[in-house]
């Protein structure tokens, strides 16, 4: 009796290449033209005028685009960072522990935000902050750099998460056997070998932050703009490839980060 060892594969299932295809041109297709006429001479978003940087400079050197730039780096840069710290104290007590009653409920939790749609979340902080807006009379960036760190600790947590669940405990629990204590074990053993995922999950944060508009919107106040909530206002008044020209430059960095966080996550431990 002859049977087929060959380990089923959806690569060879048949239409993959063509659905596999199509779904790229769907994804990716949309983006050409934005990229395309970033570099157009003229003003006009849809009719080629010829080849200029005319736009990237035009973007460089308005005193908006770049002081919401510089908001938008500082406050991804924070978030992502305290995302990253409470995102990776949460994955240790869900890996790294005996099993206890409500841990699956805990790590429910921590990713109910996304499932959650984002508008839902948004209002939700804003009637929170209003709140404190009120009691309080603050109305500075820490609602901004909250917002935004509350949002990306999902994202954070998952690829730590991952690296954690992939890593062979053998080496921790021989530093234990060698009478290494809990917190010498973690820095010495458990965190140089989770350090990719933490790499990654601070980029990933940093880039869900950087990108984000619904929760910005409904969270900033007034003068407290990022890039993308820039954009946005500006696609509200007069439409010109200096926009093209902002959203390629984030396509660019994004781009940039997403491949970063692909290799970092593929490392071997």
């Amino acid at each position: 009796m002859v049977t087929n060892s060959r380990p089923f594969s959806i690569k060879r299932m048949p239409g993959f290449s063509l659905l596999a295809l199509a779904c790229f041109f769907a994804l990716y297709m949309p983006l050409a033209p934005l990229v395309f006429y970033s570099f157009n001479a003229g003003n006009n978003i849809a009719l080629w005028e010829g080849l200029s940087l005319r736009w990237y400079v035009a973007a460089w050197e308005n005193d908006l685009v770049q002081s919401a730039a510089i908001r938008s780096v500082v406050v991804a840069v924070i978030a992502s960072v305290v995302a990253t710290s409470l995102a990776t104290m949460a994955a240790l007590g869900t890996t790294r522990t005996r099993p206890y009653r409500g841990q699956t409920s805990i790590y429910a939790m921590v990713n109910q935000p996304l499932m959650v749609p984002e508008i839902v979340t948004a209002v939700a902080l804003l009637i929170l902050f209003a709140l404190i807006k009120e009691s309080t009379g603050y109305h500075g960036y820490a609602y901004l750099v909250s917002a935004h760190t509350a949002f990306c600790i999902p994202f954070a947590y998952l690829p730590i998460r991952a690296r954690l669940e992939g890593m062979d405990r053998v080496l921790e629990a021989a530093a234990a056997d060698l009478y290494a204590t809990p917190w010498r074990t973690f820095t010495k053993v458990t965190l140089p070998l989770l350090l990719p995922g933490i790499l990654a999950g601070a980029m990933l944060a940093f880039v869900i932050s950087l990108d984000d508009v619904v929760i910005t919107e409904f969270v900033k106040s007034a003068g407290q703009d990022t890039l993308p909530t820039y954009m946005l206002g500006q696609l509200r008044r007069t439409i010109t490839p200096e926009i093209n020209a902002i959203s390629t430059v984030l396509l660019g960095v994004s781009v940039v980060m997403v491949a970063i966080i692909f290799f970092l996550s593929r490392k071997k431990t």
